[in-house]
C-alpha cells in the first residue's frame, strides 16, 4: 500500500475527489501529475500544483459559461489533457462529468444527451464537433418547439475546429476563483462523482451513478492489494468512458499522487510501455493478447540454443509462482534458480515488450485465456486477473502479489462481499456499490435488492479459499437443442490459445451443436506467412490452403480438450477483424453476439446446411 499520503479529513467515507487534488497540491505539488505527448513525441507535464491551478481555471470558466452543481455535462475528447482538466473542473463546481465513448453510434450519443438532460457538451475535434452539432437544440426549438435533446453549447478543445462554438482555451478565466473553492467545500462524499453508461452489448446504455465515496474507498481497498511504489506512472490509454480508466486514470493517481501518462492513440500504446517501462498495467485480455503474440512471434524467431533456455526458464518460472500461489516458501534450489532465470534470461525479454519492472499486471473485463496466461507466467510476470462492473465502481474482486489463483479473479475487496445465488449468479454488496441507476428525470432508481445485494449477471463460483472463479455471463449461455447448456466464453479462450487466432465466437442456441467464426491475429498471421514464404496480406490469407489446414488442426486440438457438447463441429475463417469501429465489439472490446450474429447470419446459416 502506498505509504507516505496522508488522507484529509476526518473519515475516508467523507472524502472527496477534489478533496484530493488539494491534498496532492499541498503536500506533493513539485511531483509530476499529468504528461502528454505531440505528434512529434514531445511531452507536455503539469506537476500536482499546477494541475490543480488549471483544474480551477477551468471550472471557473465553466461555471461562467452558466454550470452549475448538479448538472451533467458531456465529454467526447479522447484522452488529452483537456478531458481529465475538465473532469475534475466539472467535480469541483458539484457538477456531473459524463464520458462517452467516441465509438459510440450516432443514436446512442442522442439517447445519452436526452437521458442525461445535458445542456453542454466538451468535444474534441472536428469530426467529433460534427456528431454532436445535430443534437443542439435549434433556436426556438424543434419543428413542435421541443428540441431533439437539451443541449444548448458546445465547447470544442481544437482551435481549428471550434467553428462557431466556444474555444476550450478561450473559457472566461476569472481572476476571482473564490466561487469555486466555495462550490468545492459544498461538495459532499456521497454526491456523484460521474455518471457511467454502459456499452452494453444490447439495449439503451444505462447510467450508472457513481458517487465521490464510491471510488475513494474502492482506491483505497484498491491500494491495500497492489502494493504498488509511491507515485508509481500509469499510462492512460482506455476511454474514460470506461470505469476502470476512470478509476485507474483519474481516481487512483489523486490517491496515490502518481504519475499519469495519456496515450492518445490506443495503437501507441506498446510503444510508451517499453519507453516508460512501468510498474503497473492494466490491459483487457484482448491487449494482453495482442501483446503474448507479438512477444512469441518475435522468440519463435530466436536461435534455438536461445528458445531451449527461455524453455528452461520458463519451467523455472512456472515452479516458482505455484509455490508463491500456493503460499509456500519456494526451496533455496528453486529460489536460485529462479533469481538467475529471471536475470540471465527472462529479464531481457520482458525488456522488449517495456514489462520488466512491472509490479502489478492485471487484466479484467472478461476471462484472460489460460494460455495467454500461462505464456506470461513462463516469463515470470502473473497477470493478475480482477472482476469488477460499471455498477461496482470497477474491481470488486481482485488477485495481489501476496495472494492470488492464476485463473480466479481473486478475493472480495475490504468493504465487500460475494455470494452465488442457487443459479450461480454471482451477487454483490458493499461500500463501493453505485447509488443506482439514472432516471430521464435525473432521479435515481436503486439499483439493489432491499438487502443491498446487487444481481451482476455473471455466473460463476467460489472457492473454499474465497477466491472468486468467474464462468460467463448469465445471459450469454448457449442452451443447444438438446437441452445442455454451454458456456460460450469456455470454448472461445481454448479456441484463441492458438496464435493464428486472435478472435472467436461460438454459436449454438437452439441448435444441435456449436459452430464458430473465427478472426486471424494479423501478427501471428503475417509470421506464419514469411515462414511459409508466403506473399499475402490477412485477408487473402484467410482463404489459403496451408493455413485453413493449420486453423482445422487448431480446432481439432481445441475440441480434443472439450465435452461432446461443447466441441465446435463446423467453424469459418473470416477476413476482417473485429473493432468498436466495425460494431463487433463493445469499446471496452466485448463481443456483441447479436451484431455479429446478425451480420454474419449467411455464414452462420451455412455452417449448419446439409447436416445432420
Amino acid at each position: 500500500m502506498t505509504t507516505l499520503l496522508r488522507l484529509p479529513g476526518t473519515h475516508p467515507a467523507e472524502l472527496t475527489v477534489p478533496d484530493l487534488l488539494l491534498r496532492n497540491a499541498q503536500d506533493h505539488g513539485a511531483l509530476p501529475a499529468l504528461t502528454w505527448y505531440a505528434a512529434d513525441g514531445t511531452a507536455t507535464t503539469l506537476t500536482w500544483s499546477e494541475a490543480r491551478h488549471r483544474v480551477v481555471e477551468v471550472a471557473a470558466g465553466l461555471a461562467a459559461l452558466g454550470v452549475a452543481p448538479g448538472d451533467h455535462v458531456l465529454l467526447m475528447m479522447g484522452n488529452r489533457p483537456e478531458h481529465w482538466l475538465t473532469d475534475l473542473a466539472l467535480v469541483h463546481l458539484g457538477a456531473v462529468p459524463v464520458s462517452v465513448y467516441r465509438t459510440a453510434a450516432p443514436e446512442q450519443i442522442a439517447h445519452i444527451a436526452r437521458h442525461s438532460r445535458a445542456a453542454l457538451a466538451v468535444v474534441g475535434d472536428a469530426e467529433e464537433r460534427a456528431r454532436w452539432e445535430p443534437l443542439l437544440a435549434p433556436p426556438g426549438g424543434g419543428p413542435d418547439g421541443t428540441p431533439p435533446t437539451g443541449l444548448r453549447r458546445l465547447v470544442v478543445a481544437d482551435e481549428d475546429a471550434v467553428g462557431p462554438h466556444t474555444a476550450f482555451s478561450r473559457l472566461p478565466r476569472p481572476e476571482d476563483t473564490s466561487a469555486v473553492e466555495e462550490s468545492r467545500r459544498r461538495v459532499r462524499a456521497g454526491q456523484p462523482v460521474t455518471v457511467v453508461y454502459t456499452s452494453g452489448t444490447t439495449g439503451d446504455p444505462k447510467g450508472v451513478v457513481i458517487s465521490h465515496r464510491n471510488v475513494i474507498l474502492n482506491g483505497i481497498a484498491l491500494d491495500k492489494v497492489t502494493e504498488l511504489p509511491d507515485h508509481a506512472a500509469h499510462i492512460c490509454y482506455l476511454p474514460f468512458a470506461h470505469i476502470a480508466e476512470r478509476m485507474l486514470g483519474i481516481y487512483l493517481p489523486l490517491l496515490r499522487a502518481s504519475h499519469v501518462h495519456l496515450c492518445a492513440d490506443p495503437a501507441e500504446v506498446t510503444t510508451l510501455v517499453r519507453a516508460l517501462r512501468p510498474a503497473q498495467f492494466f490491459g483487457v485480455p484482448r491487449i494482453w493478447e495482442k501483446c503474448a503474440a507479438a512477444l512469441r512471434t518475435a522468440l519463435d524467431a530466436l536461435p534455438a540454443g536461445q528458445r531451449a533456455a527461455l524453455e528452461e526458464a520458463g519451467r523455472t518460472a512456472r515452479a516458482h509462482l505455484r509455490c508463491r500461489e500456493e503460499g509456500r516458501t519456494p526451496p533455496p534450489a528453486l529460489e536460485a534458480a529462479w533469481e538467475q532465470a529471471r536475470r540471465d534470461v527472462l529479464a531481457p525479454v520482458l525488456a522488449r515488450a517495456g514489462f520488466d519492472r512491472l509490479v502489478w499486471a492485471a487484466s479484467a473485463s472478461a476471462p484472460l485465456p489460460p494460455g495467454v496466461l500461462d505464456f506470461f507466467a513462463g516469463l515470470g510476470l502473473p497477470v493478475m486477473d480482477a472482476w469488477g462492473l460499471t455498477e461496482t465502481s470497477g474491481a470488486l474482486t481482485l488477485n495481489g502479489p501476496r495472494a492470488f489463483r492464476l485463473g480466479s479473479v481473486g478475493r472480495p475487496l475490504e468493504g465487500t462481499e460475494v455470494r452465488t445465488a442457487p443459479d450461480g449468479e454471482i451477487e454483490v454488496r458493499g461500500v463501493t456499490l453505485f447509488e443506482g441507476y439514472l432516471r430521464p428525470d435525473g432521479s435515481v432508481e436503486p439499483g439493489t435488492d432491499a438487502d443491498g445485494w446487487f444481481a451482476t449477471g455473471d455466473l460463476g463460483r467460489v472457492d473454499e479459499d474465497g477466491y472468486l472463479w468467474v464462468t460467463d455471463r448469465k445471459k450469454e449461455m448457449i442452451v443447444t437443442s438438446t437441452g445442455k447448456n454451454v458456456s460460450p466464453a469456455l470454448v472461445e479462450n481454448i479456441l484463441k490459445e492458438h496464435p493464428l487466432i486472435g478472435q472467436a465466437m461460438v454459436y449454438g442456441d437452439g441448435r444441435s451443436y456449436l459452430v464458430a467464426l473465427l478472426v486471424l491475429d494479423g501478427e501471428a498471421a503475417a509470421a506464419w506467412a514469411a515462414g511459409h514464404g508466403v506473399d499475402a496480406d490477412t485477408g487473402t490469407l484467410a482463404a489459403h490452403p496451408g493455413l485453413r489446414a493449420e486453423i482445422d488442426r487448431a480446432v481439432a486440438a481445441a475440441n480434443a480438450r472439450l465435452n461432446r457438447t461443447e466441441q465446435v463441429k463446423r467453424h469459418r475463417l473470416l477476413e476482417q477483424e473485429w473493432s468498436p469501429a466495425t460494431g463487433e465489439l463493445t469499446p471496452s472490446l466485448k463481443l456483441r453476439r447479436r451484431v455479429i450474429a446478425a451480420r454474419y447470419r449467411r455464414e452462420i446459416d451455412g455452417l449448419y446446411e446439409d447436416q445432420v
